[in-house]
């Protein structure tokens, strides 16, 4: 069972107003983030602390088009199968859509529509978990459905939803390396580039104690970034070409 981690625990602000109380519910609508979740999340669960923090604070600065009381969701399941408990169980969500709201329960898987978009097994396995915890404590019924069923969204995403209609099936056997799979999905930067993929890359070659990025914009692939990937790969000993390939992006991951 995953590791719940309480409001208190993980810093959540007050809900601005008292929450709609409910007693059961048809089920479970599984939901993602809808934009960039970071591709290292899975090495660092700070980044998971970093990112429920965001989105309570969004929905309750009215990111959702009017300010939520609280996060919309009433649990978040992390790739590190731990929960983190938002409105919690008993509670109507305000995130399904208008009307849906009192049917189902809201569980938000941390995996976006950018850099880490597939589920790894530990995230699936905390999902489910999440699902059992509503209907142990909150009287949640047995589907489970993804959030565009009966609301025009492109929520949960296209793998996460392919797996809600294969009947959420827990993971069995050796869980893939989530890092291969992020491996198979960066691209070859260089000079030029820009987009997501350079920021990760710009701030990977700070973690590595590069010094020379002072000032420099992490949105474009830059020649003080050229010069930081070839002296990374000089000093790893692979083909120094000031581009970031798979090799290099492997030193840049410590992999």
């Amino acid at each position: 069972m995953a590791q719940v981690i309480s409001r208190a625990g993980w810093g959540a602000r007050p809900a601005s107003r008292r929450l709609d109380r409910i007693t059961k519910t048809r089920g479970v609508k599984v939901h993602y983030t809808g934009g960039h979740v970071p591709l290292d999340i899975v090495d660092d669960h700070r980044r998971c602390l970093e990112l429920v923090l965001g989105i309570q604070r969004m929905h309750m600065a009215g990111g959702r088009e009017q300010p939520y009381s609280d996060i919309g969701y009433n649990l978040v399941a992390c790739p590190h199968r731990r929960i983190f408990v938002g409105r919690g169980p008993g509670v109507i969500p305000a995130a399904n859509g208008p009307g849906l709201n009192s049917q189902h329960y809201a569980v938000l898987a941390l995996v976006g529509s950018s850099g880490f978009t597939e589920p790894n097994d530990e995230l699936l396995h905390a999902v489910l978990d999440a699902v059992a915890y509503l209907r142990e404590h909150g009287g949640a019924g047995r589907e489970i459905r993804g959030h565009r069923d009966g609301y025009a969204t492109s929520c949960p995403g296209g793998p996460l939803y392919a797996w809600v209609r294969a009947g959420a099936p827990r993971p069995t056997g050796k869980s893939v390396d989530p890092m291969e799979v992020i491996m198979r999905k960066l691209p070859v930067l260089k000079l030029g580039d820009k987009g997501w993929d350079v920021k990760t890359m710009h701030h990977l070659l700070i973690a590595r104690d590069y010094a020379g990025l002072a000032g420099v914009s992490d949105v474009a692939f830059t020649e003080a970034h050229e010069r930081g990937v070839e002296g990374l790969q000089r000093a790893a000993g692979i083909a120094v070409d000031g581009v970031v390939g798979p090799d290099t992006w492997r030193v840049l991951l410590r992999l």
